[in-house]
């Protein structure tokens, strides 16, 4: 209860900052190197859009990964109509195929940038039961799987380039709230891949709690490690974006007015992303939750670490499994 009343007022947490904080006030004092990279995922609109402009704002190069390539000159356009010297450079990637993640991965390489910040924010919420190209349940296969591999084939760039820059090195997972709302006996991976009894509410959660999970097992095994990378988890808020839209259609109008006026602007929504992503406030804070810029609770499912190391282990197997066949 406190802490919906915290979010209702605006109310600042121990950062300094709360729901009503937005990207730029989160970056405004942050001293920032030069020459750091950010990788973002989605980023042609909504918050992944913010975290761009805003990070390309305070000098930061940013790549932004994005399914139309159109959409995502618009917004370096946009960019750089306001900060002119932005350094902004668009790839293209489908998250829901493991072909096109490891083409983009490989053409991000080639260009031997280094990699400071690895913002795993694009996300789908589909209605209706679909499948990648690999078989796969989309909203599974795009917001979780997508993004496991996309780290997995980036990560020892981020260890090098934080071990040759002295610089912390820091991985985003942008899940939600709405993770908690899954129960431990509806969390089945086999499940998950077929979209078994597909509803499209819970399979976007699911996909959210498995980001959580996906942070929870990389923080052990970079700290087993010693790598001098973070990885943390992010809830934006409730956010006037495309995904509430496609939500839409399940509610009434009016409902959905009086929800609006709870929802976060797409700047506001930014703000945990971007304040976790270079805030000198969250150095060495890894496997943790933030929402409202301040570290916060998943559920205890979410904590689980033998249900963080068993979906790792499951994804690895089937992911290299896929790419084994995809090469033979």
């Amino acid at each position: 209860m406190k802490a919906t009343l915290r979010y209702l007022a605006g109310m600042a947490g121990p950062s300094g900052y709360g729901s009503n904080s937005t990207a730029e006030q989160v970056t405004e004092d942050c001293f920032l190197s030069s020459h750091l990279t950010a990788l973002i995922t989605g980023g042609t609109s909504g918050i992944g859009a913010e975290t761009a402009r805003v990070l390309a704002k305070r000098g930061v190069r940013v790549v932004i990964g994005a399914r139309d390539l159109k959409k995502a000159r618009e917004v370096r356009h946009n960019i750089q109509k306001e900060t002119p010297k932005a350094e902004i450079i668009v790839l293209e990637i489908d998250l829901s195929s493991f072909a096109s993640v490891q083409r983009f991965c490989s053409e991000f390489l080639a260009l031997q940038l280094p990699l400071n910040i690895l913002i795993n924010n694009a996300g789908i919420f589909s209605q209706n039961l679909e499948f990648s190209e690999e078989k796969i349940e989309l909203t599974f296969a795009t917001n979780y799987l997508g993004h496991f591999l996309l780290t997995e084939m980036l990560i020892e760039k981020m260890i090098e380039t934080a071990e040759k820059s002295g610089i912390e090195g820091r991985i985003i997972n942008v899940s939600s709230v709405i993770h908690s709302w899954v129960k431990r006996d509806a969390f089945h991976f086999h499940h998950l891949l077929n979209g078994t009894k597909y509803n499209g509410t819970r399979a976007y959660a699911q996909s959210k709690l498995a980001n959580i999970l996906h942070v929870k097992e990389l923080a052990r095994q970079l700290k087993a490690r010693n790598a001098k990378v973070t990885v943390n988890a992010v809830h934006p808020g409730i956010v006037k974006t495309g995904i509430i839209r496609a939500h839409k259609g399940l509610i009434t109008d009016s409902l959905f007015f009086i929800a609006s006026k709870l929802l976060k602007s797409t700047s506001q929504g930014a703000a945990t992303t971007c304040y976790v992503a270079v805030s000198a406030k969250t150095q060495g804070l890894s496997g943790k939750y933030f929402a409202d810029c301040n570290e916060g609770n998943c559920s205890s499912l979410a904590n689980d670490e033998f249900e963080a190391q068993k979906l790792w282990n499951n994804t690895q197997a089937l992911i290299h499994k896929r790419l084994r066949q995809a090469s033979s």
